[in-house]
């Protein structure tokens, strides 16, 4: 596919992505576009094809009329629901043994570049964002199972929609995969699909280089055992210590993917648009609470922003500090400049703490989305919190990092260790 130069890029770390111009917005959906897999009627097809391995549904080719495939659909459901719910699981030990170097491996290499550079810090927090909330949903067939979810499978499936692969004319089970935590942000595009780096939010995402040199150097000493997405989740962690901020215990044995979606990109990461009903929306489809949600936006308190993110904000908005509009209006005009960047957090850009919040009590938050949070709502009284007492922050958001890094990673033999993060093997 062409290439073109991309944009410098900015550190909304945790949250928000960069807005499409109107005239090319892509249409909110929930399903792979055409080229990635469709969700079809049952009535449009006769058969199915199943590919090899557990993640593939069966370990071998099948042919299956229309009848017998729709009772197959309903037995692989109550499989997995009894099978599924005993795989492997995250661990804060998982690699103790197998390579128990691997934690100051990727320490010491977090810290050498946030010292090189202190803003890539938030870059590399914004990757881990980026790849996990791109996730499995009831639209996506998921990896750790329940039986609320297997009740809402049968319900949603009761009309037999089928996934089928527009280009092979066969249902892949990668379709019913579709992860959150699992380095498919990292995936360069290939012949048979479009990553998730050109998508639209992900468009100014930084930090590859870095993650590519931590892979390097953790498979120097233990080859082929760490996967790309725990380094990921291990990355994000030493780079808010290396900053200021909060420690927590990472949980560990992620494996990767072997696809992205380019579509599940542009539809799954919050736009700074958002007003707070949009935010709590966003974050509740992911199981996240509204304080959650708060707590992981205070990650804002480091990075930068381009100006075409919140350039309505600074020359539309009247919920904000007029001397502070004025001061990025110099570098943010209302035409041209869209990739002038900006602090998120305006008087400690490059330390975690909770600023941010004091910041946004006068009206000094830089995306809309930002200032949505302490605007006369239901999270003003949050905020009030957190601006006040830094250390139940800090803990809230360690605990909401704890479980976006759990959101449908893969485990056990699904997926593959990569060898080089930004190919499959």
């Amino acid at each position: 596919m062409p290439t073109s130069t991309p944009p410098p890029a900015d550190d909304r770390s945790t949250l928000q992505s960069t807005p499409p111009l109107a005239d090319d917005r892509p249409t909110p959906t929930v399903l792979p576009s055409a080229s990635e897999g469709s969700l079809v009627s049952h009535r449009s097809i006769t058969s199915f094809h199943v590919g090899t391995t557990y993640n593939r549904v069966m370990a071998s080719y099948l042919w299956l009329p229309k009848q017998v495939a729709i009772l197959f659909f309903w037995v692989f459901l109550v499989f997995v629901l009894f099978v599924g719910m005993g795989s492997a699981q995250l661990s804060d030990d998982y690699y103790s043994s197998t390579c128990p170097d691997v934690l100051t491996t990727i320490e010491s290499a977090v810290e050498t570049a946030v010292s090189n550079e202190a803003r890539m810090g938030a870059s590399l927090l914004r990757l881990h964002f980026h790849d996990c909330f791109v996730n499995a949903s009831l639209s996506y067939f998921p990896q750790s199972f329940s039986l609320s979810i297997f009740l809402n499978l049968l319900t949603q499936f009761s009309s037999m929609l089928v996934f089928e692969d527009s280009q092979q004319g066969w249902i892949s089970s990668e379709y019913f995969l579709k992860q959150g935590c699992d380095g498919s942000v990292l995936l360069d595009d290939t012949a048979n699909f479009t990553g998730e780096k050109t998508a639209i939010p992900n468009n100014s995402l930084r930090g590859f280089d870095v993650i590519d040199t931590i892979k390097s150097q953790v498979e120097s000493v233990c080859p082929g055992i760490v996967s790309c997405a725990d380094i990921l989740a291990v990355a994000a962690r030493d780079s808010v210590v290396a900053l200021g901020g909060p420690s927590w215990t990472v949980q560990l044995g992620r494996r990767d993917s072997t696809t992205a979606s380019l579509t599940a990109a542009n539809n799954n990461i919050p736009a700074p648009t958002l007003n707070l009903s949009g935010l709590i929306t966003a974050f509740s489809n992911k199981g996240f609470s509204a304080n959650e949600m708060v707590a992981l936006s205070g990650s804002h308190t480091i990075g930068q922003a381009r100006c075409i993110s919140f350039r309505a904000r600074i020359y539309n908005e009247t919920n904000i500090d007029s001397q502070f509009a004025t001061s990025l209006q110099s570098n943010c005009p209302s035409t041209g400049g869209d990739n002038n960047l900006s602090p998120l957090d305006t008087t400690s850009p490059t330390s975690f703490n909770n600023a941010y919040f004091t910041n946004l009590q006068s009206q000094l938050g830089l995306l809309h989305s930002d200032q949505q949070l302490f605007n006369g709502g239901s999270t003003d009284s949050q905020v009030d919190t957190y601006s006040s007492d830094s250390d139940t922050f800090f803990n809230d958001f360690a605990n909401a990092m704890v479980k976006m890094g759990s959101l449908s990673p893969l485990t056990g033999t699904s997926g593959q260790i990569r060898a080089n993060c930004r190919k499959t093997n």
